[in-house]
């Protein structure tokens, strides 16, 4: 027993059992003296020295697959948490206080109460040199009579004089008729036409029918619209007996349409004052209708001042008429000037060949103007309201 305690010794560090004789420790690898005394470590050796852990190499083994086996762990709880569904949050709504709404008073809608309109006021006017009634009523489209009856002035209206204060009446306006609507040629000869309904037999052809009503078959086509001679049997058919002929008959005239109502003037307005610098004066007024080939519009014109011996008669197709400037009076004072439009329709002509016309219509209601030269008349016009 005592050899074998000799031959061995237990290093100071990790308490391993090493040789007696040997100078290093085979697990921690502090360095041994070889003399016993050396073995002991002093107390200032054992103070300063740090102490150190060792393992043997199968316990290190050990704490390594450990570890391995923690952190895969770890890994592997890491991975279902970030797989696993994430639970929303549930948003918790703001309460907020909504103020009352503060009761405001309606206000009251007044009851609409009828009011008459007044009728209408004189005009107070101030008479100007040279100026006389009849100039005067046409620029305000009224009447002398309206003005002498207001002003109590003589039937003749002769004692005006500058400066002089009138009262001039306003017209109480009236609404202009609609012109009435009128047939065309075409239409007014098959308004005119005595017709017959005819329901097509077993057998018939149109040239039976045609040959029975004593009709041509052309006027059967037309009437009736056909693109060929060919009909069947139940087919309604016209029969136009105004279209037969006599071959002892003399050879009928056209259908004449109906007389044409009269034309609505529209302009300009009655009574509408004009001058030099107004440019030109045009006259217009509404269709009657779709005039024939032989058909027009006679237009009237007369210079009211200087008499009926200066007028100016024209024919035309369309609704508006431009007056010549050479017609215009030069006269720096007012002239009144009167038009009205009718229909008329070309009958002959005479020796010269110029066209004869008889009336085909009413005529319009005439209207009146005014014209005034102010070139070289010093500025003074007709008077403006």
């Amino acid at each position: 027993m005592s050899t074998e305690n000799n031959s061995t010794k237990i290093c100071p560090t990790c308490g391993t059992r090493i040789r007696s004789d040997a100078e290093r420790c085979i697990v921690c690898g502090t360095e041994l003296s070889t003399s016993e005394g050396s073995t002991k470590p002093t107390s200032t050796d054992l103070g300063s020295r740090i102490p150190k852990v060792t393992l043997s190499l199968p316990a290190a083994i050990g704490l390594l697959a450990i570890f391995l086996a923690i952190g895969a762990l770890l890994v592997y709880f890491a991975i279902g948490q970030t797989t696993a569904p994430v639970a929303e949050a549930t948003a918790t709504p703001t309460i907020t206080m909504t103020p009352a709404p503060s009761t405001t008073p309606t206000p009251i809608t007044p009851t609409a109460t009828y009011t008459p309109l007044p009728s209408p006021t004189p005009i107070s006017y101030t008479v100007k040199l040279g100026e006389s009634c009849l100039g005067i009523a046409l620029a305000f489209n009224t009447s002398v009579q309206s003005i002498v009856l207001l002003n109590n002035l003589p039937a003749d209206c002769g004692t005006l004089y500058e400066g002089q204060k009138l009262l001039i009446p306003q017209p109480t306006p009236t609404p202009t008729p609609l012109p009435t609507a009128t047939l065309s040629a075409a239409e007014a000869t098959v308004a005119a036409c005595q017709i017959l309904e005819y329901t097509v037999q077993a057998n018939d052809t149109l040239s039976s029918i045609a040959a029975n009503y004593a009709v041509p078959q052309d006027s059967l086509r037309e009437w009736n619209g056909l693109v060929n001679n060919v009909v069947r049997l139940g087919q309604k058919l016209i029969i136009p007996l105004c279209d037969q002929y006599n071959p002892n008959a003399p050879t009928p005239t056209a259908t004449v349409p109906p007389p044409y109502s009269a034309p609505n003037p529209l302009l300009p307005p009655d009574g509408a004052p004009f001058s030099t610098e107004s440019g030109g004066v045009s006259l217009q007024w509404a269709s009657v209708g779709t005039l024939r080939e032989n058909e027009s519009y006679q237009i009237t014109i007369e210079d009211v001042t200087e008499g009926e011996g200066r007028k100016l008669i024209d024919y035309l197709i369309d609704t508006k008429f431009l007056i010549p400037q050479s017609f215009l009076p030069n006269e720096p004072v007012p002239h009144v000037l009167r038009w009205w439009v009718t229909t008329v329709r070309q009958v002959g002509t005479d020796d010269d060949g110029n066209p004869l016309w008889e009336s085909a219509g009413a005529t319009s209601n005439p209207r009146v103007f005014t014209w005034t030269n102010t070139i070289g008349a010093g500025g003074n016009e007709t008077p403006v309201p």
